[in-house]
């Protein structure tokens, strides 16, 4: 068989109508634009001929019944399928609440996005479906609960959702399978599963889920979480992770999947084009790239304080708040992928470490393109 479809991802809309939207002035995102962004996306959508959308995940604001059932109609309108599975703002704690939907209560909102092919069990957060002949995607949970039904600091995927996977792949007999979840499975920033800013946006039993899906051949992992653009490979598993719609610099991707033929050593010639696309104004925001990239930088002195002053750099306070000025676009430019800065003027160990997010290595030389690339799987 020769495959050949083309799909779309945005990540973490963040949906808030109008009414529901509250301030919270740490973050980094928009969530004023969350609407009309969805909406110039699909717009655009719309004139392509697509096979299906994915959301990784924050599909919400903060898990708000009314925000849930909004997008779930939207997406419901669409000419093609799309696919979704929960994120830490769609799942706030395990058990509703008036203002906030809980565990058991996600999979009814969007049966018309993966949870119809759950095969009836409608409070399982995951499903295996069967997206195309030949294609199945695994849309799995990774937002956990403690004892006290709060939610876990990382992503997990419990113990039932491990059988559940090790049975559904074993058993599955698709050409290609491809799997979403919302915490990063690999690495997108240095060190990022030993800083503890950086855990927060991933699975803490990576691991098992990795040699799961290696086993199986599975090619693909769709992410979102850390609102940055980034492709990572490893192990012949290569993750993509999509920037947030409401944050700067409100990309979505175009992805192009290629499969023809063999190798003379019966390996599959696999290829995903990437193209990378942004909401460049909504009303009120004629500039979207620039008013939301100095919103980000407004906000940026505490968030990047915090960078410095923890491990692994350790910078002494003092030290760091006359650093972090000059930092002021760094998670910006982070956050848009194929980032290329450099900071002379910093002590070197730091200044090491600020080059390691580069899209660039010590030598000038390019890393693995996080927008616009062809991929071989």
């Amino acid at each position: 068989m020769s495959l050949s479809f083309r799909f779309a991802i945005l990540s973490d809309p963040h949906i808030a109508l109008p009414d529901t939207i509250w301030d919270n002035p740490g973050r980094f995102h928009l969530v004023e634009v969350s609407i009309p962004a969805l909406d110039a996306v699909l717009a655009d959508l719309a004139q392509l001929d697509l096979d299906f959308l994915l959301i990784p995940g924050d599909l919400t604001q903060h898990g708000e019944p009314i925000n849930h059932r909004w997008l779930a109609t939207r997406l419901a309108q669409l000419p093609y399928p799309a696919y979704v599975v929960p994120g830490n703002h769609d799942i706030v704690a395990q058990q509703p609440s008036d203002h906030t939907i809980g565990l058991e209560e996600f999979a009814g909102y969007y049966p018309k996005c993966g949870y119809e092919c759950g095969y009836g069990e409608a409070a399982r957060p995951y499903y295996a479906c069967e997206v195309l002949p030949g294609v199945t995607l695994l849309g799995l949970n990774s937002i956990a609960f403690d004892a006290a039904g709060e939610q876990h600091y990382s992503g997990r995927l419990e113990a039932d959702q491990l059988r559940w996977l090790e049975k559904t792949l074993a058993t599955c007999n698709s050409e290609l399978i491809m799997v979403m979840i919302h915490h990063n499975v690999l690495e997108h920033i240095p060190g990022q599963s030993r800083h503890r800013m950086g855990q927060r946006y991933m699975l803490d039993n990576a691991p098992e889920l990795l040699a799961l899906l290696r086993a199986a051949d599975v090619p693909l992992i769709f992410t979102g979480h850390l609102h940055i653009q980034d492709i990572t490979q490893q192990g012949g598993i290569t993750e993509i992770t999509t920037g947030s719609l409401v944050s700067y610099p409100h990309p979505y991707r175009v992805l192009h999947y290629r499969e023809q033929g063999c190798t003379l050593d019966n390996n599959r010639l696999r290829q995903l084009k990437v193209e990378t696309r942004h909401v460049t104004a909504v009303p009120g925001w004629d500039d979207l790239a620039t008013q939301s990239r100095e919103w980000m930088g407004d906000r940026s002195f505490h968030f990047m304080l915090r960078f410095l002053t923890q491990p692994p750099l350790n910078v002494p306070e003092a030290e760091a708040k006359s650093l972090v000025p000059d930092l002021r676009y760094f998670w910006a430019e982070v956050s848009k992928g194929d980032a290329q800065f450099d900071f002379p003027q910093f002590p070197g160990r730091v200044r090491r470490h600020l080059h390691a997010f580069n899209a660039v290595d010590a030598d000038g030389n390019p890393l693995l393109r996080d927008n616009n690339t062809v991929l071989d799987l």
